[in-house]
């Protein structure tokens, strides 16, 4: 099955709607919803139940998302892999934080680095939430409150 109906999966899973997970792909919400029923009738089973409140996970939702996260993380390490080279660091980090950090504390720092490793590609996450690295949502997260993971 395409990799891109689980990655739509796994947004929608993460924002929490439709509307949400289309701005942060990129795409428009009736191609995502295109994406979602597509994985939903590859796989023969519903992930969401909808209602005028939104979208609301299934039980085999969350009996697969663990498993789409491994997927996302192993596509991740695999881009890893290969990114490197003889040339120097390259590849991407993907860095969260929230707003305010990300907005006025941050860019110098990032530019000062970037500028340092011209191969590196920084992906600055702005969200006020703190976001998972175990599930690899982040590599890494500049937070306000003390870390609950180990």
């Amino acid at each position: 099955m395409d990799w891109n109906l689980y990655a739509s999966f796994r947004e929608v899973m993460r924002q929490g709607s439709l509307s949400a997970a289309a701005r942060t792909l990129g795409l428009t919400q009736p191609p995502l919803g295109r994406h979602v029923a597509a994985l939903e009738a590859g796989l023969g089973t519903a992930l969401f139940t909808r209602s005028p409140q939104g979208l609301a996970p299934t039980a085999a939702a969350l009996e697969l998302l663990p498993r789409v996260e491994e997927m996302h993380a192993a596509a991740e390490a695999a881009a890893r892999a290969v990114s490197g080279g003889p040339s120097g660091e390259t590849g991407v980090v993907r860095v969260t934080a929230s707003e305010i950090i990300g907005g006025v504390v941050l860019p110098p720092i990032l530019a000062a680095f970037r500028a340092r490793h011209p191969g590196v590609v920084i992906e600055l996450v702005l969200t006020n939430r703190n976001e998972d690295l175990l599930r690899r949502d982040a590599d890494i997260a500049v937070r306000m409150v003390r870390p609950v993971q180990s």
